[in-house]
């Protein structure tokens, strides 16, 4: 194999990511995976679930991740990368458990691991390392030889993420009606979280203001503005706004609602609004439900015209970019000198969470960090 792509010390990647329900009979179930140990009653789930009995009960990512998992195969065949590609959930199966257990089986000892979260925070990281430390150490009870598992860097600013958005939201401007479109602006969407675990995101020093979790959002919608502007010859006003918010009233989370945009934006008087889920890598519930459900809703109570701007998803560029964050890392690994592939004013991610990036919300063990032995 030429040294190119060769993924060395790696022999195998592990696609992980949150897991939905596949049938109504699944909702409550996946819901109590979801809450474990939060004492949340069912029928409060079976209320919490309704957004997915609207769809059938089924949630669109797990098709989604088949979809990105015949992506990267199909790029790694093509391009003489041989490496096996599995699939683990945190809330539903194939669980990420089961799914180490059979790596391990087939004989895998270096694994190196995609979330499908390309943002800092906890939710997005740590969580995903403590659901891989709680999984290894469950194998290691049954006498399981488990491997050592790595992480891919954040992949936010790479282009083959953001290339993508970029041509959702122009082909979501080009949709509008011709006499609003000029005067469009953009929202650019993620996921609300806690201003506290904001905050912490990411390594120390860009604590504050949002962390890392609001400065890397607000990175890419710019490179996308940016981008737009350039292709189209025209200034689209934009703003980071958030969705899916969860959490109790009286705790502050990042603001404003996406809902809440849209009616201000139409008191301003603008004449449209592209939606932007930069936050989310494919169109899963949270996607078809808080935006192309309740927010087109409140649009077309405003009389305001929207489009939302479809996710990366298993876009060919994407899977590119996760086999050269694999070659990059690697090589890395090898003791290779690497130019990390990174757009923006940020620059590349770390490859290994450093001690207390995103704090989880009691001491947990996490893997693959700078404070887990699986590092």
């Amino acid at each position: 194999m030429p040294d190119a792509l060769d993924a060395t010390p790696y022999d195998a990647l592990l696609l992980l990511s949150f897991g939905g329900p596949e049938g109504p009979d699944d909702v409550v179930p996946f819901l109590e995976n979801v809450t474990r140990g939060r004492g949340i009653p069912k029928e409060r789930l079976k209320e919490v679930g309704r957004h997915y009995f609207l769809f059938g009960g089924v949630s669109p990512i797990n098709d989604q991740n088949r979809a990105l998992l015949q992506a990267l195969r199909e790029d790694f065949a093509v391009h003489g990368l041989d490496l096996p590609v599995y699939w683990g959930n945190r809330n539903w199966a194939p669980y990420l458990t089961d799914t180490l257990r059979e790596m391990a089986a087939a004989g895998h000892r270096r694994v190196l691991v995609l979330a499908t979260s390309a943002y800092a925070s906890y939710s997005g990281c740590r969580q995903y390392r403590e659901n891989l430390a709680d999984a290894l150490a469950t194998l290691e009870a049954e006498g399981v030889d488990v491997p050592a598992v790595d992480k891919l860097r954040h992949y936010f600013n790479h282009p083959g993420f953001v290339e993508p958005m970029i041509d959702g939201v122009l082909r979501a401007l080009a949709d509008l009606p011709e006499d609003v479109r000029a005067g469009a602006h953009i929202a650019f969407t993620t996921h609300s979280i806690p201003t506290a675990a904001a905050d912490t995101s990411g390594p120390v020093e860009s604590h504050g203001d949002g962390g890392a979790y609001v400065a890397q959002h607000l990175d890419v919608a710019r490179l996308i503005a940016d981008a737009v502007r350039e292709r189209t010859g025209v200034h689209h006003p934009w703003r980071l706004v958030y969705q899916s918010r969860s959490g109790a009233p009286h705790i502050p989370w990042l603001e404003p609602d996406i809902c809440d945009h849209l009616e201000e934006r139409h008191a301003a008087g603008v004449p449209a609004v592209v939606m932007a889920p930069i936050g989310f890598v494919s169109d899963h519930m949270e996607v078809l439900y808080d935006l192309d459900t309740e927010a087109k809703a409140k649009a077309e109570e405003l009389g305001l015209p929207v489009r939302r701007s479809a996710t990366v998803g298993a876009d060919p560029r994407f899977a590119a970019a996760v086999r050269e964050l694999i070659l990059e890392r690697a090589a890395v690994e090898r003791g290779r000198e690497v130019t990390p592939c990174a757009l923006g004013a940020l620059g590349p991610s770390h490859d290994v969470c450093p001690v207390g990036c995103c704090p989880a919300r009691a001491p947990r063990p996490a893997a693959a960090g700078a404070d887990s032995p699986n590092a």
